[in-house]
Order: C-alpha cells, then sequence, then structure tokens
C-alpha cells in the first residue's frame, strides 16, 4: 500500500467511525448502518490500525473519542456528505449534467430566477441545483462548483467571469418621499439613510458623485437587500438599491427615486469557479449563456 493509499480509507470504515463520534456508541451506530456491534467494533479497529492512531479511549464496553478523533470525524463528515450529494446527483441525471451553484440571495430571486427558464429550455440535460452562500467560501470543503459572487477579483483560488457592475439608485417609499421634501442630493444627507453590512461605503460613494460630503450614518443596518428594501416600502428610510432591484418596484408605485443620479457601485457580479478543477461542460454552458445573458 503506498503512503497516499493507506490515508484513504474505505467508505465503511470511515462511515462506522463517523456514526460511532455522533451517535456516542456502538450500539447506536450499529442500528444507524443495520450491521452489528462487533462488527461496528472492527470496522473502527481496521480503520485505528490503518492510521496508526488510536481514536478511542476504551472505558470498560464503552468508546470515547479523542479530541483529535472529533476533529477528524468533523471533517470525515463533510466528505462523507459531498460524496452523498454527489451520488445523488448522479442518480438524478445520469448524464452528469448537474451543476451545483451558490447565489447571492437577492440576486438569485430577481436578476437570476426570472431568466433560468431560458437556460433550461436550451440544455435539457442539465440539472441545476441551488443554494445560498454570502461570502466567499472554498470550493473544496463546500458541495458547489461555482458561486455568484460580488467584489472586485477578491475570491482566492477562483477564476472569475465578470458579469456587469453594479448601478445603484436611491429611493424612498412615496409617503416618505411627501413627508420628508427633497429636491437635491444635498436634501438626502438629512434623511435616515438605510444601510447595508456587506456595502459600508457605499453611500460614502453616492455622495462623492455629486459632490457632497457623506453625512454621519445613523440608519438601520442591514445584512441583505431584501429586508433593506422592504423597510424603504414601509418608509422607515432610503435605501441606496441595485437599479435591477429597484425598477420593478419604482414601475409598481411601491418605491420612488429620490434626487440624484444613478451611480456606479462598489463592485460588480462575477460568475467564479475554482481554477484548478477542470470545467464541467454543465458549468461551461452555464458560464456561456450567463455570459450572455449579463451582457443583454
Amino acid at each position: 500500500m503506498s503512503l497516499q493509499r493507506r490515508y484513504i480509507p474505505s467508505v465503511s470504515l470511515l462511515a462506522a467511525f463517523e456514526a460511532v463520534c455522533r451517535l456516542g456508541s456502538t450500539s447506536a451506530a450499529a442500528r444507524e448502518l443495520n450491521l452489528t456491534q462487533g462488527a461496528v467494533s472492527r470496522l473502527v479497529q481496521n480503520l485505528e490500525g490503518q492510521l496508526g492512531v488510536d481514536l478511542f479511549r476504551r472505558e470498560g464496553r464503552r468508546l470515547k473519542p479523542t479530541e483529535p478523533a472529533l476533529a477528524y470525524a468533523r471533517d470525515v463528515r463533510k466528505a462523507l456528505d459531498l460524496i452523498a450529494r454527489a451520488s445523488l446527483g448522479l442518480r438524478a441525471n445520469p448524464g452528469g449534467g448537474v451543476l451545483r451553484l451558490a447565489i447571492l440571495p437577492t440576486f438569485g430571486t430577481r436578476w437570476l430566477a426570472p431568466r433560468l427558464a431560458g437556460f433550461l429550455d436550451a440544455n435539457p440535460g442539465v440539472t441545476l441545483n441551488l443554494g445560498t452562500r454570502m461570502r466567499p467560501f472554498d470550493f473544496a470543503t463546500e458541495p458547489f462548483d461555482a458561486a455568484i459572487h460580488f467584489g472586485t477579483r477578491s475570491w482566492p483560488g477562483a477564476a472569475h467571469l465578470p458579469l456587469f457592475e453594479e448601478r445603484v439608485v436611491a429611493t424612498c417609499s412615496p409617503e416618505f418621499a411627501a413627508a420628508n421634501p427633497m429636491q437635491n442630493p444635498e436634501d438626502v444627507q438629512n434623511q435616515s439613510l438605510l444601510q447595508l453590512e456587506s456595502r459600508p461605503n457605499a453611500w460614502g460613494a453616492w455622495f462623492a458623485h455629486h459632490r457632497l460630503e457623506a453625512p454621519h450614518l445613523q440608519g438601520m443596518m442591514f445584512d441583505q437587500f431584501a429586508p433593506m428594501m422592504q423597510a424603504a416600502v414601509h418608509g422607515v428610510g432610503v435605501a441606496l438599491l441595485p437599479e435591477f432591484l429597484a425598477l420593478p418596484e419604482i414601475a409598481e408605485g411601491r418605491l420612488v427615486r429620490t434626487p440624484g443620479d444613478v451611480v456606479s457601485g462598489v463592485g460588480r457580479y462575477e460568475l467564479v469557479w475554482p481554477e484548478d478543477v477542470p470545467l464541467s461542460p454543465a458549468l461551461v454552458a452555464f458560464r456561456d449563456w450567463i455570459a450572455q445573458a449579463a451582457a443583454q
């Protein structure tokens, strides 16, 4: 057995070990795995022999995992989950056309979702699975093939496809505008300005564009655009929103523009994927499609 092969135990050994650590006993692990208690004990012993490390302390008939074993079990659990997800994806689409995409919540619901039917119609062999992530993550430990990212090429180890720059517009409800008359961008300085955690410099850039000094911000803070937009709709304050998000609400009369220009935001939307992994046909198809959709 080569050194590399030695440290790749079989799934049966890892599954038994993980179950004992998670459930607290060989008997509980045996019930979950549909094995005998003796079989689970032998699998654990075989894993210890293969690794050359004692993973448990024997206290009578009980096995108590060591602290290093518990840390190892957490990593094993992630690996087994990745294998299970890959197997489910293959079963759902035996042709192998599964793309697991991480999306930003508001971008996914307001920009991507209305366009997805066009992608799926053009690529009937692709199964697209979506999950939300707000920040960059390690593709090696998360179950995603690619992600929609907002930033400026700030994802380590990832290839980037720029989609479009964010353009933002200051908005508020008609009722808020009526109660707080604003004739020019300077008047916006005196309002309650809603803020987004991931765009701490957004208002500063907006005021700088209008050659104004940004006021001391005291408005509410939000972690996503969707609740911030709803707060603006209900008259809480002025929200600086991406144009693609604000336009439908403006068209329906739920929001109005405040004085001022549509301004370039502080970053851009990108499709990112691990640069050291070959592109699957499903990812190539999605990359080509979203580049065209963004250009339009």
